[in-house]
């Protein structure tokens, strides 16, 4: 039996993620700027082979090494010819690149025949890089073959030296010698009967199937399932994206160590490049991805551009508060008293944690007017909002453990606060100033319509407070200024931490109801 927990994802809707088993779970070198070697062939129009893996290593950090397996006569439109040069001169490349060079990871892309299938099978048995992607090449986005016939066994040999492999549906069912999957859940099931049998992770990807969704799947030898949801991207331009998907993950990888975070990172940024490729206009046929999209948007955001689109991201977030039960309880004033209660408990306990991040903040802030700023939010959390807990909490005493949503949150804004840099901290804390405020704003205006005494009337007047306003105002004036000094690489990790954030903001006002009724049920029972 496996776990499974969901957690929130920047540009999807949620990620299922459930436990790998540590024997499949190679954590790789960790390492900033990762030496990857790509084992692959040649596109002389750029949108795949060793020319895609090269920029989409570059786009993650990494420095990008090629030996070329095959070189081809290609363009957007199909496969001309393809010349596959001598086995020994490859394993020379091979050998001189791991003579001089640590490899931090090794992906693997078009081998073209067994022979040269069977030769990177024996260095790699040799070299054991710490990451190995096998991305099993066999017929190109327009649909021409790209090895030869008889080499199945031969890519079957290779995944014993291999951590994880990234078939398309028409891959796997090759490597199954199975019909196509043509509908999610038997290709999840090839998937898992494919990892079993030769003991890799395998990645399943949906591109192929019709509809408006797009899953992937990390699936583990033992069967355990992690599961990425997402929107199909509507675009002609795919020429690539297996080549790229499995070199960002194996950068990734070697930078994180979690093959669970290398994907869902590599998902999240292809889709920016395959919304992004219509910059391009390369080609008459199936273009290329845009694998430089963050890159070539490196302009600093003006303003408040930055800050107005992190706001509309999170329009569904802000609409998902306003529908909650508790939300609304609260403001008509029928909120049950154990909710409330429960919701009190639980903001004291999330506040003393965030006030060591805003502290944390303070201390990576680059201007003395930031460092202020967020020491004093740090002590505001101490001295103002527990102390105004702490009277409301004599009126609705619960004695209450930290819940596992104020959990989960807290874990997050501790990784962000000792892992990412000044833009992402700030990016993180954000939604807990500026979702409350508009949850204010709204409730406020509500409470002053409210015929008769409210029970919660206090605590609702404490939203309008001007000085929270103003704070608020001021830490999204502070995030815009981090982003438009940041790289694009940086600002992407903000909106990562923004989008968590949020979505957390949803599932704390949620939890009371959740949480409070379900133990409430757990007793009757």
């Amino acid at each position: 039996m496996t776990t499974s927990t969901l957690v929130p994802s920047p540009l999807l809707p949620s990620v299922t993620v459930s436990a790998v088993p540590a024997e499949s779970t190679h954590t790789g070198t960790r390492v900033k700027h990762p030496r990857i070697l790509s084992i692959a062939g040649s596109d002389p129009s750029g949108g795949a082979g060793i020319q895609a893996d090269i920029k989409s290593i570059s786009a993650h950090g990494g420095y990008a090494m090629a030996a070329i397996t095959a070189l081809t006569a290609q363009n957007t439109q199909g496969v001309v010819g393809i010349h596959v040069p001598p086995v020994s001169f490859l394993t020379s490349q091979l050998d001189a690149v791991a003579a001089d060079i640590t490899l931090d990871a090794v992906k693997i892309g078009m081998l073209g025949n067994a022979e040269v299938m069977k030769a990177v099978g024996d260095w790699l048995a040799r070299v054991a890089p710490a990451v190995v992607v096998l991305d099993p090449v066999m017929i190109a986005t327009s649909g021409d073959a790209l090895v030869e016939d008889g080499t199945r066994q031969a890519l079957l040999d290779l995944l014993r030296v291999t951590h994880l492999v990234t078939p398309n549906l028409p891959e796997l069912a090759v490597l199954l010698n199975l019909p196509e999957a043509t509908t999610w859940s038997v290709a999840l099931e090839q998937g898992k009967a494919l990892a079993a049998e030769h003991g890799v992770m395998v990645l399943v990807k949906g591109g192929h199937l019709p509809g408006a969704q797009c899953p992937d799947a990390l699936v583990g030898p033992d069967g355990a399932v992690n599961e990425f949801e997402g929107a199909r991207i509507n675009t002609a331009n795919t020429h690539g994206t297996g080549c790229s998907l499995s070199s960002a993950v194996a950068t990734l990888q070697a930078q994180t160590g979690d093959w669970v975070e290398s994907v869902r990172r590599a998902k999240l940024w292809l889709a920016g490049a395959l919304e992004a490729a219509e910059e391009l206009h390369v080609g008459s046929g199936a273009g290329p991805i845009n694998h430089l999209h963050a890159l070539w948007g490196s302009a600093a955001p003006a303003d408040q551009t930055f800050s107005s689109e992190l706001w509309a991201d999170c329009a569904p977030q802000r609409a998902a508060i306003f529908d909650l039960d508790f939300i609304q309880e609260l403001a008509a004033g029928t909120l049950h008293p154990s909710h409330f209660a429960y919701y009190l408990a639980q903001d004291a306990q999330y506040l003393t944690n965030y006030s060591r991040v805003l502290a944390r903040a303070s201390s990576l802030a680059p201007t003395e007017a930031e460092q202020k700023f967020w020491a004093g939010g740090a002590q505001n959390c101490i001295d103002v909002e527990l102390g105004l807990h702490r009277d409301w909490l004599s009126q609705y005493p619960l004695e209450s453990p930290q819940g596992p949503v104020t959990k989960h949150y807290v874990d997050h804004l501790q990784a962000v606060a000792f892992g990412g840099s000044y833009g992402e901290v700030v990016a993180a804390v954000l939604p807990c100033y500026w979702l409350y405020a508009e949850v204010g704003r709204v409730l406020h205006s509500e409470y002053l319509g409210f015929d008769g005494e409210h029970p919660y009337g206090t605590w609702l007047a404490t939203y309008a407070d001007e000085d929270f306003a103003r704070a608020t105002q001021q830490a999204i004036s502070f995030t815009d200024a981090a982003a438009r000094r940041g790289s694009p690489l940086e600002r992407l990790k903000m909106r990562e931490a923004f989008a968590y954030s949020a979505q957390y903001e949803v599932d704390f006002f949620a939890a009371p109801h959740l949480l409070v009724e379900g133990v409430a049920g757990a007793l009757r029972d």
